[in-house]
């Protein structure tokens, strides 16, 4: 018979929930630091040191900067791509033009998050190869995600590989603007930006998307 040793615990958690807290202390004061002072403000002794802990349990989780850096893009990004698509669920059945809305309207408002999660995947990311290789992966994804979901309105042989080229420019163009808007570039209201930009991404549709599914813009 196999009988197992009860995991010890020490305040009511096993050391597997310990480690697990640590790695989210860490990752969570090294997103403070980047929302406060930008990506290249993260250290591993200000990472430990705002999280409360001793530098050995850095290297617990991590190798160097790169991987905590990575990790808190990958844990930013994932929250924000489920956030879009639940946008677009909640809108299944209805119009192109409607789910188009939907998803910018809630894209721009995530860039006015008081919390500014999603503001650190628009940053500057020059001079992080890490970084800088996720954001491609991100726009990549992005436009894999609007093809999928654009998929039921689209005009039976539609060409594909326009399809992508023109979503991939689009979200491109969308990533400046708000860029632009967030930096101050640009002096107009969220609802404005997402008017305008729901405006073109559905003159852009109108050469793929079936006409009976795009609604009233």
């Amino acid at each position: 018979m196999d009988v197992r040793a009860p995991a010890r615990t020490w305040g009511g958690l096993t050391a597997g929930e310990r480690s697990a807290n640590r790695r989210a202390s860490l990752i969570d004061a090294a997103l403070a630091v980047w929302i406060d002072s930008g990506w290249a403000a993260v250290t591993m002794r200000g990472v430990c040191q705002r999280a409360g802990l001793n530098d050995r349990y850095f290297y617990e989780h991590f190798a160097d900067r790169d991987e905590l850096l990575g990790a808190v893009w990958d844990d930013v990004c994932a929250e924000v791509f489920a956030d879009l698509a639940a946008v677009v669920a909640e809108h299944a059945g209805d119009t192109a033009s409607a789910v188009v809305r939907a998803a910018i309207t809630r894209a721009v408002e995530l860039q006015i998050d008081p919390r500014g999660r999603a503001r650190i995947l628009l940053a500057d990311h020059a001079g992080s190869a890490v970084l800088e290789l996720r954001r491609k992966t991100m726009l990549t994804d992005a436009t894999s995600l609007l093809i999928v979901t654009a998929q039921p309105y689209l005009r039976p042989g539609a060409d594909e590989t326009a399809v992508r080229m023109s979503t991939l420019a689009g979200i491109g163009g969308f990533i400046e603007l708000l860029t632009a808007w967030r930096t101050g570039v640009i002096d107009v209201d969220a609802q404005r930006v997402a008017d305008h930009t729901t405006a073109i991404a559905l003159q852009l549709g109108t050469m793929f998307l079936r006409e009976d599914t795009i609604g009233e813009v």
